[in-house]
């Protein structure tokens, strides 16, 4: 039984750190790869019952990693647009905000999505930030004036792990005698 005067779970508050918001990307660039493959994969299907040529030319080559970067960035943008945050900020209970507003227009998006590439190039450096700044926020989200919080919409309550029947009401458990038998039935 639950006490109706006992608090709510506590949710995490406040700004999301660098190992969760990198876990959320591992886990958005995994999905993000596997529609591509997946696509990829139909599309060569496709070329080759109408005839396509198997070999891959340079050409070729290079327009299909340009395909790759515009869907990458259109699944980043369109969700941190739409939703306030990607399937991977879902697991982890973190949501892209701005600093100024309720939602993340397009533009925000798309500069925090440059930013994100910008931040990668030197070695991951413009990350750093988010280790010292207060309010957690890497060069891409300082570019595009957001932040990233813990959602407690999505965040999952800890369990709550606590006896069916209270003690108080239980009956005192039988401890055996030694030489006492019991039988079942």
């Amino acid at each position: 039984m639950t006490d109706a005067t006992a608090e709510p779970a506590a949710v995490p508050v406040g700004y999301a750190g660098i190992v969760t918001r990198a876990v959320a990307f591992v886990i958005d660039l995994i999905a993000a790869n596997v529609i591509a493959a997946l696509t990829g994969g139909v599309v060569d299907l496709l070329a080759r019952l109408f005839g396509g040529d198997d070999t891959l030319n340079s050409r070729q080559a290079v327009a299909g990693g340009g395909v790759w970067f515009l869907w990458l960035g259109l699944y980043f943008v369109a969700f941190w647009t739409l939703a306030g945050q990607t399937p991977g900020d879902r697991v982890m209970s973190i949501r892209v905000v701005p600093t100024k507003r309720e939602r993340i227009r397009i533009r925000q998006a798309v500069l925090r999505f440059i930013g994100l590439l910008l931040a990668a190039l030197p070695f991951g450096l413009g990350f750093l930030p988010i280790l010292i700044d207060d309010r957690r926020r890497g060069f891409h989200d300082w570019l595009a004036k957001t932040v990233v919080l813990w959602d407690s919409e999505t965040a999952s309550e800890p369990p709550v792990l606590e006896p069916a029947i209270p003690l108080a009401e239980a009956e005192a458990p039988v401890v055996p005698v030694a030489g006492q038998h019991f039988s079942v039935g």
